[in-house]
């Protein structure tokens, strides 16, 4: 069974941004009106409050890699059709019409290149490319980079932003969990440090697998991270919920989450990471 494709690289040099488009934007977090030149110097966090915009791979890329040094790998993988799923479209509809409208191909992309002068893999999500959810492409984009990891004997850094498995795929988006899970097992027999970023936000089978197995889990600030909505729990368990339970603060509380890192300290407290896990 054929789960994923090779195809041409990008139907584009680069995806449409995620971030807000025009001259000014309003924060989500405490409706300050924001220039766009004030996002892009604060690396897409709101001056006034801090709120995280959600930002894209090659953003991210652009923030973590010293400039020059990145370079994508596995771009050419296609999610294939392996159920001939059906619902208000056929999938693979689906998948075009989402490449054609956003400039993305998948919801994750992999890259290399270094920080500080050392190299690093990184295997960032993207929630622009339907809800950031994990197929048979994304998990084994996140396994090929952990593989890279290996080759270059080189840390990963999973960036995970996600609504989670790909209901699309099924079962054989749930098989991704496992397989990434061991995938990334045979890092911690290297030795090779593994470093888990999630984002807002990172849910379901996501935070379920490889996103709460990193050596260091870290979060930006107020990222929604669960299993399942609030509403879903609250209605089986016929309890109220405590306040914020499923941000970053809360698990970084309950030992969930090590650490909660601003965008713009993050590249600076990685290379922290990595000297000492080394």
């Amino acid at each position: 069974m054929v789960w994923f494709k090779r195809a041409k690289p990008s139907i584009r040099t680069t995806d449409k941004r995620d971030t807000p488009e025009g001259l000014w934007t309003k924060c989500d977090e405490c409706g300050a009106a924001l220039h766009k030149k004030q996002l892009e110097d604060h690396q897409y966090t709101c001056p006034e409050c801090g709120h995280h915009f959600r930002i894209s791979p090659l953003e991210y890329f652009s923030i973590l890699f010293d400039e020059g040094t990145g370079k994508e790998f596995d771009a050419g993988l296609r999610a294939a059709d392996p159920l001939g799923f059906v619902d208000t479209k056929n999938y693979p509809d689906r998948v075009r019409e989402t490449m054609a409208k956003t400039g993305k191909t998948e919801a994750c992309r992999n890259a290399e290149g270094d920080m500080d002068g050392k190299p690093v893999v990184i295997s960032a999500m993207d929630f622009g490319f339907i809800g950031g959810s994990m197929g048979s492409v994304v998990g084994e984009k996140i396994a090929r980079a952990a593989d890279r990891s290996i080759e270059l004997n080189a840390p990963l850094v999973v960036i995970s932003q996600s609504g989670g498995a790909r209901m699309m795929e099924g079962a054989f988006s749930l098989m991704q969990m496992a397989k990434t899970a061991a995938r990334l097992t045979r890092l911690g027999e290297k030795g090779i440090p593994f470093v888990s970023l999630m984002t807002d936000p990172t849910m379901g089978g996501i935070s379920a697998s490889f996103a709460m197995l990193g050596d260091i889990n870290i979060s930006e600030p107020k990222a929604l991270i669960g299993f399942a909505g609030p509403r879903v729990i609250r209605d089986t368990i016929k309890r109220d919920l405590p306040e914020g339970f499923q941000r970053a603060e809360f698990l970084q509380e309950h030992g969930f989450v090590d650490l909660i890192v601003h965008r713009k300290d993050l590249k600076e407290e990685l290379c922290k990471l990595f000297a000492h896990m080394r």
